[in-house]
């Protein structure tokens, strides 16, 4: 029997609890120029995200981001960024131009060079309070908080240093992860604590695979991040919110460590590399995890047709959604890139409304 119509906060939030839905809930990531793009196509003006969440029928969470305190011009930890031109000229990417603490070869070094900021003195929570308020209104899902080890760790010494510090220098490593933790983890506690209980889903995530494989072992995962997981997902649910995890790369043998450390919502879903198989991580985790994106977009929404994209929509509903209509939010599986066809957009929202509702 069909469901009655959904809000689209009660349709996030059902899903996300393994109840059933009237129809798949979708969200949406994308570059700024892609996003851009979109608000043109549909006369948006002011950089209205939520506009164009209601413009695409779509239930994407709102997201809280706290600015910089004012007068706090460069990146509290000196990185400095350029923006690299995309070849085909549609858009840039911001990369760092140096990682600031990778001269440095000791603990000893870092300390006596480097002084680690506080997030009270960087970021501005005060107006998170007047934030949840608005956001509300909105009857969306309210996404809040980030804590991420190895990307902020790669940002500060490379990833090649980052990965020599794991396999050659723990010393060096423990101490950057620690550092790197009493910083995030209490950024994202002073979010979640201002958003005072509102908070949907926080943020404890990294990206731990590449295009073929994990980018290091199970064990060395857990030797160097696993207490800080449980530690920092520990205090996520003291706040009542569900834990996202981003995990992008061929990372399907590692779902069953990403649940014993108590995530609940597994992002991207890269399903098109080795090791994923929809159907089965369905089977086999589907009573514990709820699954995020799954859309390819390294070739499906960028480079083929409508039909394909339908196609892949329908692949995706088929192994996550069906048969109890729960456990999956239907999003492409990173930000669209700024070339994506934006009539391939359009079709993928269109045709999850259309497909999953008569399932």
């Amino acid at each position: 029997m069909k469901k009655p119509e959904m809000t689209r906060r009660e349709r996030v939030l059902a899903v996300v609890n393994h109840q059933p839905t009237d129809r798949v809930p979708t969200d949406y990531w994308g570059v700024g120029e892609i996003t851009e793009k979109l608000m043109k196509h549909f006369g948006i003006s002011d950089n209205d995200h939520i506009a164009l969440a209601d413009a695409l029928d779509i239930d994407s969470p709102l997201g809280i981001w706290t600015p910089h305190k004012p007068g706090l011009d460069k990146d509290p930890f000196g990185l400095e960024w350029k923006k690299i031109p995309l070849p085909d000229g549609s858009g840039f990417y911001d990369e760092p131009v140096a990682h600031p603490l990778a001269k440095y070869e000791t603990v000893d070094d870092i300390e006596a060079n480097f002084t680690w900021p506080k997030p009270e003195d960087v970021y501005d929570y005060s107006g998170i309070p007047e934030l949840i308020k608005k956001y509300k209104k909105e009857d969306r899902a309210i996404d809040g908080g980030y804590i991420s080890l190895t990307y902020q760790y790669d940002l500060l010494r490379g990833t090649e240093q980052m990965l020599l510090d794991f396999g050659g220098d723990p010393e060096m490593a423990d101490y950057m992860l620690e550092r790197l933790d009493g910083f995030y983890a209490t950024h994202s506690e002073n979010i979640l604590k201002a958003a005072d209980g509102a908070i949907d889903w926080s943020q404890c995530t990294d990206d731990f695979g590449s295009q073929h494989s994990l980018l290091m072992s199970e064990k060395m995962i857990e030797r160097y991040l696993g207490k800080y997981y449980r530690k920092n997902i520990a205090m996520i649910k003291s706040y009542g919110a569900k834990v996202f995890h981003h995990d992008d790369g061929a990372v399907a043998s590692l779902i069953p460590w990403i649940i014993e450390t108590g995530c609940e919502i597994l992002n991207p879903l890269q399903w098109h590399l080795p090791g994923w198989d929809l159907h089965e991580i369905k089977k086999k985790y589907g009573e514990k995890l709820c699954f995020h994106g799954g859309i390819d977009n390294q070739l499906v929404l960028p480079f083929q047709s409508v039909n394909e994209v339908k196609a892949e929509v329908e692949a995706c509903i088929d192994a996550l959604y069906k048969p109890d209509r729960t456990g999956y939010i239907l999003a492409p599986c990173h930000n669209c890139q700024a070339f994506t066809p934006v009539e391939n957009i359009l079709t993928m929202y269109e045709h999850a409304r259309e497909y999953s509702s008569r399932i």
